[in-house]
């Protein structure tokens, strides 16, 4: 790409004049220049664990995130009470972070010592109690004394002083933000060796399909060969048309070849699927599905041993493969 430039000279002999040269400048536009802290795909396994603490004047406070598979995100948050107004504002803030999975966020809340201890006697409140009570010790015949400490067992005697909460607030946001971005680098973590499983049980199915697809000349071949034995055996005679419409007949039966082509069909759409840089788990799990349909079809044509073993080998990897999809993201 061209771009052209005026400039406007400043020094030398064409100073005085107030010239202007054009000049143009060839550059070439990279990709990794204009982006390159573009995100590269990362697969998210569904398990995870995470626990963060932070302190302050106010206290400390103790968070826990366990996220286990689920087909949907499901958030459950177990606060203290004088927490609890942040609780929708939590769930928006996982939701942001999180697509799919079973959710548990504990926070435990300790306030500091001296708020703990810090408050005030209600002296008109204990009077008049104190008052009441000797009013009611005029009444009975042989009254028993108050206790100080029932008195300040009443409600509303001991006022505690309010804590600003604040900055429990803001530190209990921050600790949250902090425990998601150690969850998540957690799951890509495993998600990294669960996607490594996936593409192993995908290359052995493709192998498979490759062998049989290979031999299955020959196991064609060793039909026909076996039905001209039968006929031989039962002295009838041979009608070559008759055998030939007969052979075609089976071998349109069994005709794997559709099956074949949608398994690898398949196996390259996981292959993309898995480069992509979004949840991909419920996508993986459609995939899977067919690729199950595809074997059982297989099994069902099958008129060999070599095929029949073919189809139980697919349906033990992709069974293992779909093992490991039901816990990505």
């Amino acid at each position: 790409m061209v771009v052209w430039v005026m400039i406007q000279v400043s020094r030398g002999q064409y100073a005085a004049t107030g010239t202007f040269l054009l000049c143009s400048i060839q550059y070439r536009r990279t990709d990794s220049l204009i982006n390159s802290k573009e995100d590269t795909a990362m697969i998210r396994s569904m398990t995870a664990f995470s626990r963060k603490e932070t302190t302050g004047d106010w206290g400390e406070l103790t968070l826990e995130l366990r996220t286990v598979n689920h087909r949907y995100l499901d958030v459950s948050i177990r606060m203290p009470e004088e927490l609890r107004s942040l609780e929708p504002g939590l769930r928006e803030l996982i939701g942001t972070k999180l697509a799919r999975g079973k959710v548990e966020c504990n926070i435990r809340f300790n306030k500091a010592e001296q708020t703990q201890n810090a408050f005030t006697v209600n002296k008109e409140l204990a009077g008049h109690l104190a008052k009441a009570s000797r009013e009611v010790d005029a009444l009975l015949y042989n009254p028993s004394p108050i206790n100080s400490l029932d008195v300040l067992r009443w409600p509303g005697v001991l006022q505690y002083q309010q804590q600003d909460m604040t900055p429990v607030h803001q530190a209990l946001e921050t600790t949250l933000v902090t425990a998601l971005d150690d969850l998540i680098a957690n799951r890509e973590r495993e998600g990294e060796k669960l996607q490594q499983l996936i593409e192993q049980r995908s290359d052995a199915i493709r192998a498979e399909v490759e062998n049989i697809r290979a031999v299955l000349p020959e196991i064609m071949q060793k039909w026909t060969d076996k039905l001209k034995q039968r006929l031989d055996e039962l002295k009838a005679g041979v009608d070559e048309a008759r055998l030939a419409q007969e052979t075609a007949m089976m071998a349109q039966k069994m005709d794997v070849e559709e099956e074949l082509d949608r398994i690898l069909t398949h196996l390259d759409e996981i292959k993309g699927v898995l480069a992509m840089d979004e949840p991909v788990g419920r996508r993986l799990d459609f995939l899977m599905q067919e690729l199950h349909r595809e074997a059982n079809t297989l099994g069902s044509k099958s008129v060999d041993k070599a095929s029949t073993k073919t189809s139980v080998e697919l349906k033990v990897l992709i069974e293992q493969a779909r093992e490991q999809v039901q816990n990505i993201e």
